[in-house]
Order: C-alpha cells, then sequence, then structure tokens
C-alpha cells in the first residue's frame, strides 16, 4: 500500500513539474492603474491614457505575457496634497504634483520615485474686457500683493482712472500646491485675504475670470492656452509669461508637472509610464498648452 502511495505522490509531482516546465500563464494584472492629484495635470493622464487605449485596447495587445484584460487608468483630481497624501497612504499607485516635492514629504515615502512630464506657470489673469487693459498690461509683484491681501479692494485703488468696481480675488484651494507656489514666489509673508473666492480646480478658476469682469487670479499658463481668448494674462514685473521666459527662468512663477510613486513600478505601470514619457506623450503635453519636459 506504502509502495502505491509513493508511486501516486510520485506521480502528482511529475505532473506538476512537467506543467511548470510548459507555457507559463498570463501574467497577473491590476484590473486599474490608479492616478491622484493635480487638477491641472489630470487632463495630461486621461488623453494619455485615452491614445494608449487607441493603440493598445488590451494589456494583451501591450505585452503577449499579459491577460486579455482592457486597459483601465483611472485619475481622481483633487490638489497635490492629494497626490502627495495617495502615496503616502498607499492608496494610489501614481501621484499629481504640480509643484515642487518638499524633502520632508519625500521623507514619507519609502521608495520616493518622481517623472518629470513638464513646466507649467501660474499667469496672473483678468477677463479681456477689463478695463484695466485699456491702461495697462502690466502689474508689478507689490501691486498683486495688495490686490490679493485685500489691501487694494476696488479697481481704481490700482489706478485712479479705472472704475470703482470691486476687485473679484480667485484662488486655488489655499492649502493646495497651486497656492503654494504662489504664496512661495509672490506674496511671501504676506497671506492672502479671508474672503477670498476658493476655486476647486484650475479650470473653475479659470471659469470664474471668464465670468467676471472685475475677476483676477492666477492661472494655469497650460488652462490658459486652452481658453485663447477668453483670459488675459499680464505681465509680471514687465515679463510676459511666453514660453520661453518660463523655460528660461526669468518669468519666476513656475512650477513642474510631476508624477510621482514609491518603488519601482510593476511591469504593467511601466508601460503606461514610458508611454507618458515618451516623445508621444510629450506631444500631448505640449498640446495641452504646457512645456514638455525635455
Amino acid at each position: 500500500m506504502k509502495k502505491i502511495l509513493s508511486m501516486v505522490t510520485a506521480a502528482i509531482l511529475s505532473t506538476a513539474l512537467l506543467a511548470g516546465c510548459g507555457t507559463s500563464s498570463a501574467e497577473s494584472l491590476k484590473e486599474t492603474i490608479t492616478f491622484a492629484g493635480a487638477s491641472t495635470i489630470a487632463p495630461i493622464i486621461d488623453t494619455t491614457s485615452a491614445k494608449f487605449k487607441e493603440q493598445y485596447p488590451t494589456w494583451k495587445d501591450v505585452d503577449k505575457s499579459f491577460e486579455n484584460k482592457e486597459v483601465s487608468v483611472v485619475v481622481n483630481a483633487g490638489g497635490s496634497g492629494e497626490g502627495i497624501k495617495g502615496i503616502v497612504d498607499g492608496v494610489a499607485d501614481f501621484g499629481l504634483v504640480s509643484r515642487e516635492v518638499t524633502s520632508d514629504e519625500k521623507t514619507k515615502i519609502k521608495d520616493y520615485k518622481e517623472y518629470n512630464l513638464g513646466v507649467d506657470a501660474l499667469t496672473i489673469s483678468v477677463n479681456p474686457k477689463n478695463p484695466i487693459l485699456s491702461i495697462k498690461n502690466d502689474l508689478t509683484t507689490e501691486e498683486i500683493k495688495k490686490i490679493f491681501s485685500g489691501e487694494y479692494k476696488f479697481w481704481d485703488e490700482v489706478d485712479k482712472s479705472l472704475p470703482h468696481n470691486e476687485i473679484i480675488v480667485v484662488t486655488r484651494d489655499l492649502a493646495g500646491g497651486a497656492h503654494k507656489v504662489f504664496q512661495e514666489k509672490v506674496m511671501g509673508k504676506d497671506e492672502v485675504k479671508a474672503d477670498v473666492i476658493q476655486a476647486p480646480s484650475m479650470g473653475a478658476l479659470v471659469e470664474k475670470i471668464i465670468q467676471n469682469e472685475n475677476a483676477i487670479g492666477y492661472a494655469s499658463f497650460g488652462v490658459v492656452n486652452q481658453n485663447e481668448g477668453k483670459i488675459k494674462p499680464l505681465k509680471v514685473d514687465g515679463v510676459e509669461p511666453t514660453k520661453d521666459n518660463i523655460l528660461s527662468g526669468s518669468y519666476k512663477i513656475a512650477r513642474p508637472l510631476l508624477v510621482i510613486n514609491d518603488g519601482e513600478p510593476t511591469k504593467q505601470e511601466k508601460y503606461f509610464i514610458d508611454y507618458l514619457t515618451s516623445d508621444k506623450g510629450k506631444a500631448i503635453v505640449e498640446e495641452l498648452g504646457f512645456l514638455p519636459a525635455k
């Protein structure tokens, strides 16, 4: 009886070994690759995902070793802080950050990795019907501080020839990445006024300016380009927010567009990140009005 059991056991092991030596099964995949964070970068990921899926409808089309599953990439737009938190808490595969990541934030991520998609800038923008454009297209840093802090409450305080209309100041979430850039590079130690309108996304901020001729806000260079003619950027200290001025650093309110994660990406994730940072991905960044990484 023992001999028979030994023979059966040997047969089972032999079958298992032979199966292992044959063609391996398709590599197991995540159902979805998740991104979370800056609303400015979210459209880049959405557009790239759509283009990626046009070329590769299923993961098996990407790599024959993968399962025959539909490509799925999900973006949860919030703010740069949410992108960092998503990685720290392990609830997102990748974080989207439209500012520099601090050294303190990096220490909270065990194996910090960063992918640079390009450069954006915060433009000080107004409605094209704003009367200020008839007399000047330039604001000094000091004038911007006085407007955003509430020291200047009406447009005729900026210039006496302007109408006595209330200045409607629009910002992003004061805890978000865009505001941190604006605070550091423009406001310094001064704070924005307490009753400022805080827009939930950069698109919403731009829409507020489009809707109100007395509004002013720090609008993303890329989003301004996406709404050409509907919003007008001003010079800051005599420097216009152009591609050349942003890249050279002469326009001072610039910021990076980053994708971050913890550790090396999986094989599946790497295919998408490689596409995102390829020439095809850079073309999408440029099409959306931003300045792609070199």
